[in-house]
């Protein structure tokens, strides 16, 4: 045991990472930097490595064409870094007592089985679909595979009519997307405000209007309740108000964790995603988990589950440091604020750290302020105004949250926020902070310090 403890602590460790996505290859690449003596063995049920799935919406709306872009590393670059990479293989049970893995070879169906001395968990999530009768018909797509959307693709000539269900980012973004061909589209949405979890009914609203300036048909506050299916296809969509002519049919509802086959052992939330914490290990030691299938440590709520690329690796980065480090050198994960962008026709969003009513369910004693401010001078072209609101406590002037929304030069701008969140500024800070100016950019007063300066 001795023997076995030292030639871990040397570098000589068995590391087992389970998904070869955002999470795991960010994971694999940063341990064999770190430790180039660790066995590191990736287990992925594709034949690829390193996708990225954000990229897919952009893809479909030929924003570029060369699906390889989307692809940031290949199996071989991996491979010749002195990585294991197990392809068409999947994990169908984990012994943690054991510290051991079954594997199952996709294509001959034979198990074998791998031990361990570190692991990670990356195995990803899947999208959700409403448990209706026809959602898995021929016209009918999810929008996390790129072979799904390359069948979409190849089929726009042939559709008319397009239904995409669900009003989240992927939603809002194909919906953005579609627009662009010549297509009847229609988003469905349950609440009466796209993206309402993500931002306020003031930047809901605005996201509307982006989607409704692009001729997208919208059905909020209402769901898809049953399909009308010929031929092993969708040809109408039935809401409880509504009845939708259809070709082809996105469900964007969301994502599950693929924890499934992990049966039992490990502390989840109420989702099925795995808990980390700050090093990004679970509830067993020797254990990690990131990406997809995981929550996401954050400043202000407890553990959410953040299903974001940026989180996926960013963690994995910092697994890869711990999985092959003794304890005393860990890194910490310094702690997510749901830091989101959107664009919707000529509209951006932005939100960074907690919404008003967030705040309030913490406990916070906090105000608000919400203002329209100038882009940039008004004699230079092009000016638009940007609305910002900020969430501050009442007493301090802290800042706790701000989103952001306006036809130009405004995403970029929560940069600046979120800097001012980690560091805990106030509003009094940022009301004078030496933002730059110059009349393509700024107004001599900052929009910025212009909404800051609102808060009383």
């Amino acid at each position: 045991i001795k023997m076995l403890k030292c030639l871990v602590k040397l570098g000589f460790m068995e590391v087992i990472i389970i998904g070869a996505i955002a999470a795991g290859m960010s994971t694999a690449a940063k341990a064999k930097r770190e430790n180039p003596n660790a066995n590191i063995t990736v287990i992925e049920k594709e034949d690829y490595v390193s996708f990225g799935a954000c990229g897919l919406p952009y893809y479909l709306g030929d924003q570029f064409t060369d699906e390889n872009e989307m692809f940031a590393r290949t199996p071989q670059q991996m491979t010749d870094s002195g990585i294991n990479l197990m392809l068409k293989s999947e994990v169908i049970n984990i012994d943690f007592e054991n510290k051991s893995v079954n594997i199952k070879n996709l294509d001959d169906n034979s198990v074998s089985t791998k031990d361990y001395d570190r692991l990670m968990i990356a195995s990803g999530a899947s999208a959700v679909v409403p448990n209706i009768e026809g959602v898995k018909s021929s016209n009918a797509y999810t929008f996390t595979r790129l072979d799904q959307v390359n069948k979409l693709k190849s089929n726009l000539d042939n559709y008319k009519n397009v239904v995409i269900v669900g009003g989240g980012f992927i939603g809002v973004e194909v919906a953005d997307q579609l627009a662009s061909y010549d297509l009847n589209v229609t988003l469905i949405h349950s609440n009466e405000h796209l993206m309402n979890s993500i931002f306020d009914s003031d930047f809901s609203i605005k996201i509307k209007e982006a989607l409704e300036d692009l001729d997208v048909n919208l059905i909020l506050n209402d769901r898809a309740t049953s399909l009308v299916c010929e031929d092993d296809k969708i040809v109408k969509v039935l809401t409880s108000n509504h009845e939708i002519a259809a070709d082809a049919v996105i469900f964007a509802t969301g994502f599950k964790p693929n924890t499934q086959f992990i049966s039992d052992g490990i502390a989840k939330s109420s989702n099925g995603a795995i808990i980390i914490d700050e090093y990004g290990q679970t509830s067993i030691q020797d254990v990690f988990a990131a990406g997809d299938c995981a929550t996401v440590p954050h400043q202000f709520l407890d553990n959410p589950y953040i299903p974001l690329a940026t989180y996926a690796n960013k963690l994995g980065r910092i697994i890869g440091t711990n999985i092959v480090s003794e304890k005393e050198d860990w890194i910490k994960f310094n702690g997510a604020l749901g830091t989101s962008y959107l664009k919707a026709g000529h509209y951006e969003a932005a939100v960074t750290g907690l919404l008003e009513d967030e705040a309030k369910a913490l406990g916070l004693n906090v105000k608000s302020t919400l203002v329209n401010a100038n882009n940039h001078s008004n004699y230079y072209p092009d000016q638009e105004l940007i609305m910002i609101k900020l969430v501050y406590d009442a007493e301090t002037f802290v800042l706790y949250g701000a989103q952001i929304a306006g036809k130009a030069e405004a995403v970029l701008r929560i940069t600046a926020l979120t800097t001012a969140i980690y560091a805990k500024l106030t509003t009094k800070d940022l009301g004078f902070m030496d933002f730059g100016y110059a009349p393509p950019f700024a107004s001599t007063w900052e929009a910025l310090n212009i909404a800051a300066n609102t808060a009383k």
